[in-house]
């Protein structure tokens, strides 16, 4: 190769040497100025002579005849140096060992179609004569005609971008070839078909867009297998049918679907999504629970389409959520005006569906943030609000269309259903009758001085307790994912279920009542609260309360499942109320942690699982309630562990037991909304839960009980100064059980947020919401590293080795 090379360099000598010796000759019988500077132009073509004569500087100025030489190709000509062009907007043309590697061609918007003689196989046919393309960009040229499949013969390319051009029929079968193509990019042009199913054989493509195109039909199912892939932009299309299950593409940060004809159902997604755009389509579903973990996501747009149910507010204070549009669906639900926002938040749309309350005050006060929320029941004093009976007219409407979609019985069905009604009715009359007759004839038989009175089934109480309940955040309901429905409790029920309270099934004595152990007839079990209550509370206070109380359902709490009351027959006063609690049987998270017992040690990733549940756990108490319920005195006991290992708290300040054992001010008590700074007192009270989370975190990290106040702060400071040191450090304060099983960065965030967390100003502290953004963070971290195998973490424990049951319930 050096030979070659040396041979090149003699014989462009021996040309320069004779066009001077020719010049010298000429100078000698006229001495011309025109003949010198013939010369000097004639050893200057000379010296570039050897690129222009290449087949790729060839290649490009055919591209520009082809192209019928835009502007934005006027300064090439037979003597540019295309290798060492200063690059632009318009065109740049990258060279790597004398090949050309990358083509960038950028032509005006709207540029018109070429002439009728232009020929797409031609152009690529041209385009093939540079075979090291990696990357080639053709936007904006005015290209026409089915794109051919010989484009593939590029078989560099890692990045194909042909927009806004004039290209169509299908996407050609060849590019299943591009084993290497990672961006795939032929928006704004006529494609037609379906998208082919061999697309899901791209294993490293990290980039699909199709906007503005004429594809139709049903997405393949193939897309799931696009592991790498981080933007699907399919709007402006005619596709249809239900979305491919997206939830295994884990890297997926866009998803842009607008205006086409998908759904019904609410596409199953990763919760790694920065821009989620679902508008223009058909969708009718409910939104997941999983949406209030999309801790990355900034824009969302679900405008137009009818999306139904309860619009989780929680949205509004994702972390980093800017655009949130929600506008043209039939979304229910009650709006409060102490709702929390994002701080990056700039722009809300909820208008025209079915939502009452008040707008947030975060956003109508905040002058960077633009909100409309015109065509809903809102009492906000506006023209543009419909009567408050509209919404709720058209939520019961689309509640039955809905039933109705599902399953259309027959009308024998629906006639033998409506006589079970009206005698069902009847009878119940006729029950009430009977009971009222023999209360008045001083016949009713008498089980000590009280008998139970079982309150009606249904908890769908008339506005007023709708208007009075102004607690639940409809979209929290949606966390209580597994939990039977909320029921009434028949006192004989709750009898069988503990063998009349035996002591057998006596759990402990708390302050605010007994605690029992029960097995239903389905053979379930249970945990029974019972509640002395006080003469002078009336049926309407605790009624309130039991609304309340059937909502605190949430997969990271020990959930009610229903009560029961009982009356004094004397004055119809409640004596007692029976609150029925799901039963955790797999012990406290202490247990697991520092229990003493090795095997029976949780691993690293189930550590990091445990602590996001209970942060869940306490932002749905400080968030899924208003008031929210604060100061709740958690400790490791009062987490526990169900038989799947998800942590549950079972300690929270209900406001009926903390109305009815003193303990005003310690919740959602009917004293906390009288406090004059009551936003401060909030504040303050949600860093005081946020402390006792970094206790409980501490505890999780070190593996190991903490024996006093000193214990915490010795710890706190040795844990601030590794943070500042080196790895070795860190990893010598941890639980020598996963010790070495850790990443690097899950532990070091771990340790960030406990030692944020015991800071001694409240203030100082950080929100939920920053806890648990940066526990999803470790766990992310912790998932993608390698090091994490079962294998080095030691045999799994199971949720059989189970210690002993520990609830307490304030």
């Amino acid at each position: 190769m050096l030979i070659s090379y040396s041979l090149r360099a003699l014989q462009y000598l021996l040309c320069v040497t004779r066009v001077l010796i020719l010049c010298i000759q000429q100078m000698a019988e006229a001495f011309r100025y025109s003949s010198i500077l013939l010369c000097v132009v004639l050893v200057l073509l000379i010296s570039g002579s050897e690129q222009l004569q290449s087949s790729q500087g060839e290649t490009l100025l055919r591209i520009q005849r082809l192209l019928n030489y835009p502007s934005s190709l006027s300064s090439w000509n037979i003597s540019t140096d295309f290798c060492n062009s200063e690059p632009n907007a318009s065109v740049t043309v990258v060279c790597y060992e004398k090949s050309i590697t990358q083509l960038h061609i950028v032509g005006n918007k709207g540029t018109p179609r070429l002439p009728g003689d232009f020929s797409i196989d031609s152009f690529v046919t041209t385009l093939v004569g540079l075979p090291s393309l990696k990357v080639l960009t053709l936007v904006a040229l005015g290209l026409w005609g089915p794109l051919p499949g010989k484009i593939a013969r590029l078989s560099s390319l890692e990045i194909l971008n042909m927009s806004s051009n004039f290209l169509y029929e299908a996407i050609p079968q060849e590019l299943s070839s591009l084993s290497g193509i990672q961006s795939l990019g032929l928006d704004d042009n006529m494609f037609a078909g379906e998208v082919p199913n061999w697309i899901g054989s791209l294993q490293v493509l990290s980039v699909l867009s199709l906007r503005k195109n004429k594809l139709n039909g049903s997405l393949p199912d193939s897309l799931s297998n696009l592991e790498n892939l981080r933007v699907l932009a399919l709007s402006h299309n005619y596709f249809k049918g239900e979305v491919p299950d997206l939830s295994s593409l884990r890297s997926l940060q866009v998803l842009d679907l607008e205006d086409n004809a998908f759904g019904p159902h609410f596409p199953q997604l990763g919760n790694k999504l920065v821009s989620l755009v679902l508008s223009k389509n058909k969708f009718r579903d409910g939104l997941p629970a999983e949406m209030t973990s999309y801790y990355q996501l900034q824009r969302l747009d679900l405008s137009n389409n009818t999306f139904v149910g309860p619009f989780p507010q929680s949205l509004l204070s994702l972390p980093s959520v800017t655009y949130l549009n929600i506008a043209d669906n039939k979304f229910t639900g009650m709006l409060f005006e102490n709702q929390s926002c994002s701080a990056d938040l700039e722009f809300v749309d909820l208008s025209s569906n079915l939502m009452t309350g008040h707008m947030p005050n975060c956003l109508l006060q905040d002058s960077k943030k633009k909100a409309l929320y015109a065509g809903n029941c809102l009492d906000t004093g506006d023209q543009n609000q419909h009567p408050i009976s509209i919404c709720r007219n058209e939520a019961l409407a689309v509640g039955i269309l809905s039933q109705q979609k599902k399953r259309k019985p027959s009308r024998t069905i629906i006639a033998i259903r409506v006589m079970g009604g009206i005698v069902g009715g009847i009878a119940l009359v006729g029950l009430i009758y009977l009971v009222v007759i023999k209360v008045k004839s001083g016949k009713t038989i008498q089980k000590s001085t009280t008998r139970v009175i079982a309150e009606n089934a249904s908890i769908g109480y008339p506005s007023k307790l709708l208007s009075d309940a102004r607690y639940i955040s409809q979209t929290m309901k949606l966390g209580a994912l597994g939990l039977p429905a909320y029921r009434t409790f028949s006192l004989e029920e709750l009898e069988e279920a503990t063998n009349n309270f035996n002591t057998s099934a006596f759990m402990g004595d708390r302050s605010q009542g007994q605690i029992y152990r029960g097995r239903l007839r389905d053979g379930s079990f249970v945990v029974i609260r019972c509640l002395k209550m006080k003469r002078s509370h009336g049926t309407h206070n605790f009624m309130q309360h039991i609304e309340l109380i059937s909502k605190l359902r949430h997969r990271h709490l020990v959930s009610a499942l229903g009560h029961g009351f009982e009356y004094y027959l004397d004055d119809s006063s409640v004596s007692r109320i029976f609150l029925v609690f799901e039963y955790v049987p797999s012990g406290t998270l202490r247990s697991w942690i520092s229990g003493g017992h090795a095997r029976q040690k949780i691993h690293w990733t189930h550590r990091i699982a445990a602590a996001i549940g209970v942060a869940k756990g306490i932002q749905f108490l400080h968030t899924g309630i208003v008031p929210g319920v604060y100061s709740n005195n958690l400790k490791i006991t009062d987490v526990l562990l169900d038989q799947n290992l998800v942590a549950k708290i079972s300690s929270y300040n209900l406001p009926l037991l903390a109305e009815n054992g003193g303990m005003v001010g310690h919740g959602a008590s009917s004293g906390a909304s009288k406090e004059p700074s009551l936003s401060a007192r909030i504040n303050q009270d949600e860093k005081v839960d946020v402390y006792d989370f970094g206790l409980i975190l501490l505890e999780i990290l070190v593996g190991r009980s903490l024996t006093s106040v000193n214990d915490v702060d010795a710890l706190q400071d040795q844990m601030e100064a590794s943070i500042a040191s080196d790895d070795a450090s860190r990893r010598s304060l941890v639980d020598p059980a996963v010790r070495r099983v850790c990443s690097y960065q899950s532990l070091k965030t771990m340790m960030e947020i406990c030692v944020r967390c015991l800071l001694k100003k409240p203030a100082d502290r950080p929100s939920i919401e920053d806890i648990l953004w940066n526990l999803q963070f470790a766990a992310q971290v912790q998932d993608s590293w390698r090091g994490d195998s079962q294998s080095s973490e030691g045999s799994p424990v199971t949720p059989t080795q189970q210690p002993q049951l520990h609830i307490t319930m304030r």
